[in-house]
């Protein structure tokens, strides 16, 4: 596996109080730079931020053996949980300092096979919609060519979040 973008935070889950005092944009930065811990699923997953701005984020992965079905294939699992990342990381850079979120559905339409050794995919996931309590994010992943691997949809509830002891980790 490789560290693209960590620091020495390295992998990990933050308290709720860090996530509650910083706005969304400024802590999805922090993950990318590594200033604050890359959660646990990037290091699963060989996956990495490669952009950050507010409504939009991309991901690099790099699907491998680990990550195939019993067809040899790039198992729809790791398709979907790195487009479910990159949307919800998209809404998270929208969030207000005290807000959370959490997906509410995922929609994701595959259109191609992706293959163990095709190289690193890009999971791009933007904002549709951002409302007061609930947003709309789409995704395309998209292999080394620039093909179109799969396009996906996800609304998500937004929420103040509330405080925890310390030292406890926020939940999704």
């Amino acid at each position: 596996m490789s560290d693209l973008n960590k620091g020495p935070a390295g992998y990990g889950v933050v308290d709720l109080q860090t996530l509650a005092s910083h706005p969304g944009l400024e802590f999805i930065r922090g993950i990318a730079t590594g200033r604050l811990p890359a959660p646990p699923i990037a290091q699963t997953l060989d996956f990495d931020i490669e952009e950050v701005a507010p409504g939009r984020v991309v991901f690099i992965g790099r699907p491998a053996a680990p990550h195939l079905n019993p067809m040899g294939t790039v198992h729809g699992g790791y398709i979907s949980t790195l487009m479910d990342s990159c949307m919800g990381c998209a809404v998270h850079t929208m969030l207000e300092p005290g807000q959370g979120y959490t997906s509410l559905d995922l929609k994701v339409n595959f259109l191609r096979p992706l293959m163990a050794g095709s190289g690193r995919v890009r999971a791009i996931g933007t904002i549709v919609n951002f409302g007061r309590r609930t947003a709309l994010a789409e995704a395309r992943m998209e292999d080394e060519a620039g093909r179109l691997i799969a396009h996906g949809s996800s609304s998500c509830l937004v929420f103040p979040l509330e405080a925890a002891p310390a030292g406890k980790p926020a939940s999704r």
